[in-house]
């Protein structure tokens, strides 16, 4: 177990990118990859790294997450001491006045900074849910304390889209790891750098500084008025991140990101063939999925619990779909208990969780527009 650090998992920051799939619930709590959920992979990150001690600061919807986690005894974490606590908001005077949901991550941390205080650890991991990869943070941790740094930044050298980078920080550094610059957010950004995978190692008294400075002089960005201002006299680091890595900024690249487990077999591999950094979820125990006879499936994800009758091709289906005859599944993403009716189409479809689709009805989309069906959606 790694007393030396405490993580820190922000649950909701983007579920405004992300409008149709956090609708009911928060970001954290997204279904990935046929039986996931989008904070697995940071829990499970941190949890392989011996760090048994996580708070997960809460927004709203946050019903699911917690339905999702329970006690956290499916990642280890039903513990008397650490474990997995959730810090929801409105706790403290510290976040607003006219308690308004905050924003940025900053503000998060303001309205839990009585929690920051309580931390036992000297170091603190932060991590969003939007990236989707499968790191050892011991070795961020490690050169984190080897370097002396205050803050240890994770980044991966990409060359971004414009639209991915309107939503990153990119970080500058010399020879040496040592952070020269931060560019925030820039537009019409499209040279190769290192985006910050908002992944990060703080030295817990410095995390708990510049939280108190915050509070005091109202800042609410941690790019903007912490990490640019404390530049030149705080040790900034980087770890430079090398294997596959994926961003989900908006529901497109969702529904890119979920078709890529079945394209990009290196990619699949890197994140859930790993046996030394295991991905942990919620343990249902459900039947095994029933394949008809006359059923046809091919280069698809499918969980437990399902009826396949009909055709899935390219798809990726979650815990008791149900695919009736005639019915032709392709390039399409069914949530949990999803109903399908006889002789239905469903082509770059992304239905939420209890949808009935009724006999004979046809929908598609596109690859670069597909149809998003609501959650409990009679069709």
């Amino acid at each position: 177990m790694n007393t030396l650090a405490t993580g820190l998992i922000f649950s909701n920051i983007h579920d405004s990118t992300l409008h149709d799939l956090t609708r009911v619930r928060s970001t954290a709590a997204i279904p990935f990859g046929c039986r996931y959920r989008l904070i697995d992979f940071a829990l499970s990150n941190m949890v392989n790294s011996g760090i048994y001690d996580v708070n997960i600061i809460t927004h709203n919807n946050y019903h699911s997450l917690m339905d999702h986690i329970g006690s956290g005894k499916d990642w280890d974490l039903a513990r008397r001491s650490g474990g997995v606590r959730f810090l929801p908001p409105f706790i403290t005077a510290y976040a607003n006045s006219e308690n308004n949901l905050y924003n940025t991550r900053l503000e998060a941390l303001m309205s839990v900074n009585y929690s920051i205080a309580s931390f036992n650890s000297k170091y603190v991991v932060l991590s969003d849910c939007d990236v989707v990869c499968n790191i050892d943070l011991r070795e961020v941790l490690n050169q984190h304390i080897d370097s002396g740094a205050d803050v240890t930044f994770v980044v991966k050298k990409i060359k971004p889209n414009p639209e991915m980078a309107k939503h990153n920080a990119f970080i500058d550094s010399d020879e040496n790891g040592n952070v020269t610059n931060f560019t925030y957010k820039p537009l019409n950004y499209t040279k190769e750098s290192d985006v910050f995978l908002n992944i990060c190692v703080f030295n817990r008294n410095y995390l708990q500084e510049i939280v108190e400075d915050a509070i005091s002089h109202h800042y609410w960005s941690l790019t903007r008025d912490i990490y640019m201002k404390d530049l030149r006299r705080k040790n900034y680091k980087i770890f430079r991140y090398t294997d596959h890595v994926a961003e989900i900024c908006s529901f497109d690249d969702y529904f890119k990101v979920s078709m890529g487990l079945i394209e990009n077999k290196s990619f699949f591999n890197q994140l859930f063939n790993n046996q030394d950094r295991p991905v942990y979820t919620k343990v249902r125990n459900s039947a095994p999925t029933y394949y008809s006879k006359n059923s046809y499936v091919k280069d698809s994800l499918i969980a437990d619990g399902c009826v396949i009758e009909g055709s899935v091709e390219n798809s990726i289906l979650f815990r008791g779909v149900k695919v009736g005859k005639d019915t032709v599944v392709m390039n399409s993403i069914l949530f949990q208990d999803t109903f399908t009716g006889e002789n239905v189409t469903l082509q770059y479809v992304v239905s939420d969780k209890d949808v009935v689709i009724r006999d004979g009805v046809s929908i598609s989309g596109h690859t670069t527009m597909p149809v998003y069906i609501e959650k409990g959606r009679m069709l």
